[in-house]
Parts: C-alpha cells; structure tokens; sequence
C-alpha cells in the first residue's frame, strides 16, 4: 500500500499541491492512503479525488478573508519589501467582547471548506477504495486524534478538517463532542507514524520546512510576532520528532520513506495568504519534485 503524507504548515500548502501533483500525475503514483495536517488536511480530499486542477485554483485564490471571519491581524510590508504582521485591536476586543477565547475566528475557512468539498464529491470518496485521514489536537485530553473520512458522515468530516487548521489562538478554538480541539500539527505535525500504522507500505511525505535552518528570526515586534515565532518555535521540535519517529517505525516495519522538503524558505509567516506567491509556489513544488527524481534516477542509473 502506498501513502501520500502532508505536513502542516499554512499558506505553504501551496507548494506541497505542486510535489503532490508531479507524483500523481507525472509518476502515475496511485495512492491507498491520503493522511493530513493542518493545510495538509485541506489538500489530501481533492487529491484523493484526483481533481488536481479544482485544488490548485481553489488553493492559489484563497486570501485573508477566505479563512478568517474575524482577522486579528493586519499584514504590513517592511522597508526590505517582505510582509509582517501587526495587531488589528480592534477586531481582537471585539472577540474578546463576544465571549471568544482567541483573538480571532476562522469560520469562513469552513464555509470555503464545504463550498468545494461538495457532499457528491465526499459521498464518491468514501465508496471509493481510498482512505482519507485529518489530524487534530484534542487539547481537553491531551492527545492527538486522526479523523477517517470512513468513520464520519460529510458534516462531521468538514467540521474535522476545519479543526485540523485552526491555528489557536489566532483561529478558531472548536467545541465537538465535549472538549476543545486545535489545529493537528500541536501534536503531529508530520504524521507518518499514522500512515505505517493504517498498513502503508511506501510513504511519500511532503514536509514544508527546510531540511537544515538556513535563518534566524527576527527580533518580535509585538505579541503577535512573539506568539507566532513560539509556535514555529514548537512546531518545529514537534516535527523533526514526528520525523524520527516516523523513520524509526519505517525500519521497524520494512516500509520505504520518501522525504519531499522545501528546498528554500518558503516564508517565514505561514499565516499571510498571497495569491502570486503562492501560485509561484505551486509551481515551484512541481518543479522541485520533478528535478529531485531525475537526480534520484541518476542515482540508481550509476549505481546500476
């Protein structure tokens, strides 16, 4: 069996849509097993669906107010032309007013969410032969749960792809079935492991960070810069373990692991949404894998 793996990792999605779509259509990799993070979650429907070009347009055209319903941030460009954010006080009171326990809501992520996952298309899915499955983070038990579109009829699916992305505390902190569940990749953001358990065999795995660190942060500039190099802070140990962990399964259970990095900083704040980049990026992903597997079967061609 084989599985495609998609890490978390916000608006860098993008990129993952372009590895994703050289696999499946230039390799011919016909997957079992679809397993999400985070944006990742987003992604592994439609590609389950084989429908590459609806995700692709979908995913390129998202902005701000795609996702949030309450935005806490506002983005402003630096005097060296990148893109920061600074706090929107406004709509932050203004949640706070409301009884919310974040600084901002997501559920027009939602509603993007079920505007093109149509009920047909999940119906078509789940009789299929493919397994589709989310990652989130149940904070009240403390433990990380997989969501399989097998388990769950088309709103509770929606809602569990939602939940996969909500950044807490800048998204929406979501109440099912009794406790609070956040954003997947709190827990596992690169969930490999997972996919070895459900049977898979060969793992094709799309991460969206740099193998090596090839920068340092700049200082925080408010409570919100701070906030968010804590979280990339965390989210990276979370994933190099899920990695390790993941490679130390896979020799264990004899399965094959194919890495897919991001060859260069992306970005260095996944929550900001642009249409141009992130159509460059979807491009840049397709790329990337095509020139990797030429050099990998250069590789074997040698050792032939």
């Amino acid at each position: 069996m084989r599985a495609l793996v998609i890490s978390g990792g916000g608006s860098k999605g993008a990129f993952a849509g372009g590895v994703a779509q050289y696999l499946m259509e230039e390799l011919h990799h016909d997957y079992d097993i679809f397993v999400g993070t985070s944006t990742g979650s987003l992604l592994i429907s439609h590609l389950a669906l084989d429908k590459i070009e609806k995700m692709k347009q979908v995913y390129t055209s998202v902005n701000q107010n795609s996702i949030f319903s309450n935005r806490p941030f506002s983005v402003k460009k630096t005097k060296y032309g990148g893109k920061e954010i600074g706090i929107d006080h406004f709509s932050v009171l203004r949640n706070f007013l409301r009884g919310s326990k974040t600084f901002g809501e997501s559920h027009n992520l939602r509603k993007l969410i079920k505007e093109n996952f149509t009920e047909v298309e999940f119906n078509q899915l789940k009789q299929s032969n493919k397994e589709v499955v989310v990652t989130v983070s149940n904070l009240s038990l403390n433990q990380v749960e997989y969501k399989s579109i097998n388990d769950y009829d088309y709103d509770d699916f929606c809602d569990w792809i939602w939940i996969s992305c909500n950044y807490v505390p800048f998204m929406s902190l979501v109440k099912k079935n009794g406790c609070e569940y956040a954003d997947g990749g709190f827990g596992s953001m690169v969930p490999i492991e997972e996919a070895i358990d459900r049977g898979a065999t060969t793992v094709d795995v799309i991460i969206l960070e740099t193998e090596v660190a090839y920068y340092n942060r700049l200082p925080s500039r408010n409570v919100f810069s701070l906030l968010t190099n804590m979280h990339a802070y965390m989210l990276d140990r979370v994933e190099k373990q899920n990695i390790r962990i993941g490679k130390f399964v896979a020799v264990n259970n004899n399965a094959i692991i194919n890495l897919y990095y991001t060859p260069t900083v992306l970005t260095t704040n996944s929550l900001i949404f642009d249409k141009v980049k992130m159509t460059q990026w979807w491009e840049s992903g397709f790329n990337y894998a095509k020139q990797k597997n030429i050099e990998l079967n250069e590789i074997k061609e040698q050792d032939q």
